[in-house]
């Protein structure tokens, strides 16, 4: 049994899979308060769905991408049957979560995207290191920048575990409305960071404030 925030067919607004078609399995609660949280519905809001209610409502959808996310979706304990029975029906899942808690078993062909919390999340002291032994070469790593000093933590990070080598896609996503992308853009671009700067496409599609996309 899991508590779902919501399931929704959208346009994968971020990852190295933007702009696709995705079905979002949005799971409640979660154990940290960044400072820029854009769900804080997701803290509490949702009801109880069997696994197999989950997968049914999933395939109605016909994609064939799945994004598991929160809140932070590794709280539930019914999120590793839920992991294994979407990865049985055949579709590409990928998992976001908040990057404190343990990914060690997370199924290893679950797209594990990873959020590094910066300074400017006011959580950086709950980041589970290990977990960036634990990358497999599909995954991926996100930072979420505010400002300068969110950028130089994450760009020390990147440098001094070589992480462009260890999985897919490391994501540089300036908080909405705060960080101009246009900045962070300059900044990569001065350091020449192997990295891929990420937008929340949905928030320009959609508007910051939509939810259900």
């Amino acid at each position: 049994m899991l508590t779902v925030n919501e399931i929704f067919y959208s346009i994968q607004g971020e990852s190295d899979h933007v702009g696709r078609p995705c079905v979002f399995v949005r799971l409640t609660a979660c154990d940290l308060r960044c400072v820029w949280c854009d769900t804080p519905y997701a803290f509490h809001e949702g009801r109880k769905f069997e696994v197999s209610e989950i997968v049914a409502e999933v395939e109605r959808y016909r994609c064939g991408l799945v994004e598991i996310t929160g809140g932070e979706p590794l709280l539930q304990e019914d999120v590793y049957p839920l992991m294994d029975r979407l990865l049985e029906s055949g579709v590409t899942v990928l998992l976001e979560t908040g990057g404190h808690l343990s990914v060690a078993r997370v199924p290893p062909a679950v797209i594990k995207v990873i959020d590094v919390k910066c300074p400017g999340s006011g959580e950086t002291d709950r980041n589970a290191w290990d977990n960036l032994s634990r990358l497999e070469s599909h995954d991926q790593v996100k930072f979420v920048i505010t400002d300068r000093i969110d950028y130089e933590f994450a760009r020390d990070l990147v440098r001094q575990h070589g992480l462009e080598t260890r999985c897919a896609a490391l994501l540089f996503s300036p908080v909405h409305g705060v960080l101009p992308p246009a900045r962070l853009a300059d900044w990569v671009l001065a350091d020449r960071l192997p990295v891929r700067l990420q937008v929340q496409l949905h928030k320009y599609v959609w508007g910051a404030e939509t939810r259900g996309v």
